[in-house]
């Protein structure tokens, strides 16, 4: 739970800095970058963040990559905070919350959506459109397909679930006759 805490004020702080100099969409990419670098480079990672190595030679190690990635000045004493805070290993929900709130600026919210099979897209595109008037921000589907929901469509944005799956209509169908309700 602290973990949480911490990321989403280090998320808010580089947001602030980026509304502030126009650069929320730049700090997203570098952000993103890094994130990227280290999935190729997990044994970076685990060094850098490794309490047991020395610290100056992790620190020295740090600030070599960073100075071989291009990015800003501000990105670049932004990590140093968290390295030096000792809060790189929340670097990743860091990235996530920042993406959330960068989002968020931009009118823009990301959600789930769960087929059985593939839809056409023309078909994502009305449901996207649907839940831009649902939700009064453009929508960005994540799409991924799951045979056992049989058919229909789970949506989840944010903590927001609409299941229109044929899996629960038979569950909540089968509930109902237990109880003794007629369906």
């Amino acid at each position: 739970m602290r973990s949480s805490v911490i990321a989403r004020r280090y998320a808010k702080a580089l947001i602030l800095i980026g509304k502030e100099d126009g650069q929320v969409e730049k700090y997203r990419e570098e952000l993103e970058g890094l994130i990227a670098l280290l999935d190729q480079n997990p044994d970076f990672e685990q060094t850098i963040g490794n309490p047991l190595f020395d610290s100056a030679k992790r620190k020295k190690l740090f600030t070599t990559v960073l100075d071989a990635l291009e990015i800003s000045k501000v990105m670049k004493a932004y990590l140093n905070l968290i390295f030096s805070k000792q809060r790189f290993d929340q670097i990743r929900a860091v990235s996530e919350y920042y993406n959330k709130l960068a989002d968020e600026l931009q009118g823009i919210v990301r959600a789930d959506l769960v087929s059985a099979k593939e839809l056409s897209s023309d078909t994502y595109d009305q449901i996207r459109q649907a839940l831009a008037s649902m939700t009064g921000k453009d929508v960005v589907l994540e799409t991924s397909q799951d045979p056992e929901i049989i058919g229909g469509i789970v949506t989840k944005i944010g903590d927001l679930v609409l299941d229109g799956s044929i899996k629960t209509q038979l569950k909540n169908m089968r509930e109902s006759l237990k109880r003794g309700e007629s369906v």
